[in-house]
């Protein structure tokens, strides 16, 4: 819907790598670009050193020549300053509106009746579904019939409500809208992202909108942990299912798909990202349900296995440099620059599959002493790689249910971390913690201290426990391993074992034994 762009770049930790993504879907649609150098007030700022690694991606990602030709702007945007001279910026944005103004040509007004490429999808509870696009031919009114031309040959007749417009941050009801703006049309509740809407007489559609495949995927699933019921107020399987596939409308990278359990749907999106953002989501909207350890997407083409890759971006201090390219190398990740920046820190860029990243943060928090920052972007796919270990400490899982007592929790922690405190209700198979060596271990949390006549010099002491480790929603995701599950609700996050009592668990192990022989 645009027809030019600004590429934001930190200055002082210059591009990122999706800085290079979003360049180059810039460059593939023919966007006008312009470099904006920000944040120049930060500490080791080098705005010099910014923009000669941003034309370096210019040089790389550059399609046609004439892309090359970028003006550059130099803001610190939250004091309102910007300029063409990073050491003289103005007192205001205007330098930096007036190169839109010079850079940014306007739209392209083509002759003909009306045309729209539906680019997005919204809701309103009083209007219902919208489809949103920029007019590039004609022009529409409330009341006008047009033709939706979706993704086979398949045309049919809508009737469009009304048409807003965007003032500012807010919609405006307008009886007219032409080539060149950018609307939102009721009424048409049956379009999807990608379709076009044409006039009757002349449906001529538009190229749709291509969309990358999906690379990581999770089951959703009913909640069936003992507490299932008490914190959502959606939590049944027709519930969920609605929810995931009204997500389509308006989701494009999602993939929703049946499984053979009737409670459970396999969903696929672009990282691990992606799937976290839809789940807080549906949590944050009242949804109780359970998700699996998220796993790559491999296919096969010619009879040989391709997997996905991203190139990863770390920033870690030189003293935990060792520990982090070993950690990598493990997971088949393969460094293609190292960067030393002069002051103790270092920028190591990797390209990696995806399974190798799944999993990954919540040891390199641990390797870094939460120090170090990282991030990545799919490249698409690549051979695979071939397999390797991935490691993780046995977890502690609660014997019996009941409320955590001090007492039990102070003996968990001779084995390890706990994720819980007292007074927290749990169930047999939660995972309540991680030892410190590999191999499960069941723990009784809910054990209390025997009372008895006989008092020791020690008896009135308290325990002291070390707090529980909190683990956001990604870094539970990244706990997660095959045999487990992550129950989510609108007030907790809970990890737990897939077969929650021992017997259960001794037999789905035999089960798998078996099938590997």
């Amino acid at each position: 819907m645009a027809d030019g762009c600004l590429l934001l770049v930190d200055a002082a930790e210059g591009p990122m790598p999706q800085t290079r993504f979003v360049l180059k879907k810039a460059f593939e649609v023919g966007l006008h670009t312009i470099i904006v150098i920000n944040k120049l007030d930060r500490p080791h700022a080098d705005p010099k050193k910014a923009l000669e690694a941003v034309h370096d991606l210019f040089l790389e990602l550059a399609e046609e020549a004439d892309q090359l030709d970028a003006p550059v702007i130099y803001t610190i945007a939250k004091e309102g300053r910007a300029g063409t001279d990073p050491d003289h910026l103005e007192a205001t944005l205007e330098p930096l509106f007036q190169a839109i103004i010079d850079h940014v040509p306007a739209p392209i007004v083509e002759e003909g009746g009306f045309q729209m490429l539906v680019a997005n999808r919204a809701y309103d509870d009083y209007t219902g579904a919208l489809a949103i696009g920029r007019i590039t031919r004609g022009a529409v009114a409330p009341g006008d019939s047009v033709a939706v031309l979706g993704a086979g040959d398949e045309t049919r007749t809508a009737k469009v409500g009304q048409v807003l417009v965007y003032r500012g941050l807010e919609r405006e009801v307008v009886e007219h809208a032409e080539a060149g703006d950018i609307v939102l049309l009721t009424g048409l509740d049956e379009v999807v992202i990608g379709d076009t809407l044409a006039d009757l007489e002349n449906p001529d559609a538009l190229p749709r909108i291509q969309i990358e495949e999906p690379t990581v995927r999770m089951t959703f699933g009913v909640n069936t942990s003992p507490f299932a019921g008490r914190e959502g107020a959606f939590s049944t399987s027709r519930q969920l299912r609605a929810r995931l596939f009204r997500e389509l409308d308006v989701n494009l990278g999602l993939r929703v798909e049946g499984t053979d359990n009737a409670e459970r749907f396999l969903v696929s999106g672009r990282g691990e990202l992606h799937l976290a953002v839809l789940i807080e989501g549906m949590r944050r909207e009242g949804f109780e349900f359970e998700v699996s350890r998220p796993e790559a997407i491999v296919k096969r083409v010619d009879g040989r296995a391709l997997e996905p890759v991203e190139r990863l971006t770390v920033d870690v201090r030189e003293d935990y440099l060792g520990a982090v390219t070993e950690a990598l190398g493990r997971r088949r990740g393969e460094m293609i620059e190292i960067k030393y920046d002069g002051s103790g820190g270092v920028r190591l860029e990797y390209l990696i599959p995806t399974r190798g990243l799944i999993g990954f943060r919540n040891s390199f928090l641990t390797l870094t002493a939460g120090t170090g920052l990282m991030g990545s972007i799919g490249i698409g796919y690549r051979p695979w790689a071939g397999d390797f270990r991935d490691q993780r400490n046995g977890a502690l899982t609660a014997s019996s249910p009941g409320t955590a007592l001090a007492f039990g929790l102070a003996n968990a922690q001779e084995r390890g971390f706990t994720f819980i405190e007292p007074g927290e209700a749990v169930y047999e198979g939660m995972v309540v913690g991680i030892q410190k060596r590999p191999g499960d271990m069941s723990v009784n949390v809910c054990r209390e201290k025997k009372q008895s006549n006989i008092r020791s010099s020690t008896a009135d002491i308290a325990y002291r426990l070390t707090p529980a480790t909190r683990l956001s929603l990604e870094q539970s995701l990244d706990f997660l391993v095959d045999d487990e599950l992550l129950e989510v609700t609108p007030k907790n996050l809970r990890l737990r074992k897939r077969h929650l009592t021992e017997v259960d668990r001794s037999r789905a192990r035999r089960v798998a034994e078996a099938a590997t022989v």
